[in-house]
């Protein structure tokens, strides 16, 4: 204890932790999605701006999520090495055209956002650079084309990695095989590995332009990281589900960092992901499977909104695939107000650079 004449420390000098904050996180104080999902619920909104639908996930889904919830079992609330694995081997090894290791290959996080934590962070030091955005003017995803020399040059022998996200987000674009080809021998020739964030997997909505995994390419399993989610996949966001598919070396980096930050996953939503997954995969051939069904579903109410936006004056971005549709709105007289806070250094960007003009919009609802 302090003695008397010892001056205690005031609680309005603690409460300024300003100075206190690592260095790190300086200008990512605020969070926008946060802030969009508190003023959506204070005003009766509809929330278009954050990746999650205003409907139930499948029936089958809640069934599944409804027994295991019931079932009285001890290990299903306690700490566990992950029932997920092996259904996530048994599914995606015939994609991935290997035998993925369940033990080895595969790393089950608290969502794609913990997924990529883990990999960016097992990966990557202080210090390293980073690419600048570049901005375009496009009226469909498709238009958005690679430009191979300008990808060269952002490749160099201090290059570490590369976060490829196919179908994109906000874009939505779904890269083609070429692109991905050019990516490859970059990655190839200047030795860097690949984070590839596959979210929206399932979700495209041209026939002749699927979801292609990059891992698959010649000579790129040994070298990328695929992320993917399971509140994406059925849409159930609130599970926190993501996982980690790659070789045993890169999947060994992302457990160090996982271990000692989240250490271990929702015991439930492991085992509901599990049977979801199992009840899919039998039926995988099938019309009724809903990982091959839903993006038609969401195909329908992509076109719908975009007819909408148009309706309203605005110049839509037709996605590919995913969740958003991106739209030019400069016709409409609307601004942007900019805060007047005082400006922060900016160390990250959580999203790609984009025109001023340019707004989100949810889709799936």
């Amino acid at each position: 204890m302090a003695s008397s004449n010892e001056e205690l420390v005031k609680t309005d000098e603690i409460e300024q932790t300003d100075n206190l904050l690592s260095k790190r996180y300086i200008g990512l104080e605020t969070n926008v999605w946060a802030e969009f999902m508190t003023l959506a619920e204070q005003h009766k909104a509809v929330n278009l701006g954050l990746g999650f639908t205003d409907y139930e996930p499948p029936q089958y889904f809640l069934d599944i999520y409804d027994e295991t919830v019931r079932e009285h079992s001890v290990s299903l609330h306690q700490y566990t090495r992950g029932f997920v694995i092996e259904a996530i081997s048994n599914l995606y090894s015939s994609f991935f055209n290997r035998q993925i290791d369940p033990f080895n290959e595969i790393l089950v996080a608290g969502g794609a956002y913990a997924s990529l934590f883990n990999a960016i962070h097992g990966l990557i030091n202080t210090g390293d650079e980073k690419p600048e955005s570049i901005k375009q003017d496009i009226s469909s995803s498709s238009d958005w084309i690679l430009d191979e020399k300008e990808l060269d040059l952002m490749f160099n022998s201090c290059t570490r990695l590369i976060i490829l996200n196919t179908p994109n987000n906000p874009l939505e674009k779904v890269f083609t095989f070429e692109e991905l080809k050019h990516i490859a021998y970059l990655c190839q020739k200047y030795n860097v590995i690949c984070i590839s964030n596959e979210v929206y997997e399932w979700i495209t909505y041209d026939k002749n332009k699927k979801h292609i995994r990059i891992a698959t390419l010649p000579n790129m399993w040994q070298r990328t990281l695929t992320i993917g989610s399971a509140g994406k996949t059925f849409p159930s966001t609130g599970l926190k589900l993501g996982w980690t598919i790659g070789p045993k070396g890169l999947i060994r980096l992302c457990k160090i960092v996982h271990q000692y930050s989240v250490f271990i996953c929702p015991t439930l939503s492991h085992e509901v992901v599990a049977r979801c997954f199992e009840y899919e995969l039998k039926r995988l051939n099938s019309p009724e499977c809903y990982l091959n069904s839903v993006s038609n579903e969401f195909l329908e109410k992509r076109n719908q909104f975009a007819e909408v936006l148009k309706e309203c004056g605005m110049k839509p971005i037709v996605p590919d695939g995913g969740y958003f549709i991106l739209a030019n709105f400069s016709q409409i007289g609307l601004f942007l107000r900019v805060s007047p806070r005082k400006p922060r250094p900016i160390r990250r960007e959580a999203v790609p650079s984009m025109s001023s003009d340019l707004a989100r919009f949810l889709v799936c609802c």
